[in-house]
């Protein structure tokens, strides 16, 4: 298994920096991974639906640390990329781990639009043009 696609969508928040979606091997996608900003540094959280109780469970998530670490190094990479050509320039924070090495991914043949910070709704929206149920 392979991640073929990493979609960032930086938005302009306290804590949440981006939603991401990922695919795998051309043929299977995850929405709503979150970019975090916590005490000890960026981490990414799962998508996850809220129950009746009012405690979120996770709609997918990987089943061991080493899938785990995987998925978090690619998306924080990206992240990062993304982040710098915005900045175009300007120094990373150091303050943060540096994120590993980026592997190029390869693009689904869509033209790349300019990155910018978005609101929750614009991401949202964005999210759901670019849904296979609207393929």
């Amino acid at each position: 298994m392979h991640i073929t696609e990493v979609k960032v969508f930086p938005v302009d928040e306290e804590k949440l920096r981006a939603f991401v979606s990922i695919v795998f091997d051309d043929c299977f996608m995850v929405n709503d991974i979150k970019v975090i900003q916590g005490k000890d540094g960026m981490f990414i959280s799962m998508p996850s639906r809220k129950k009746r109780n009012g405690k979120f469970k996770d709609v997918a998530h990987p089943l061991n640390n080493e899938t785990r670490k995987m998925l978090e190094d690619q998306i924080l990479a990206e992240y990062d990329h993304v982040l710098s050509g915005q900045r175009s320039g300007e120094a990373r924070d150091r303050s943060q781990p540096a994120p590993p090495e980026r592997k190029e991914l390869p693009k689904a043949g869509q033209k790349e639009e300019p990155l910018e910070k978005k609101s929750l709704e614009e991401v949202a929206e964005m999210h759901l043009r670019d849904s296979f149920w609207n393929s």
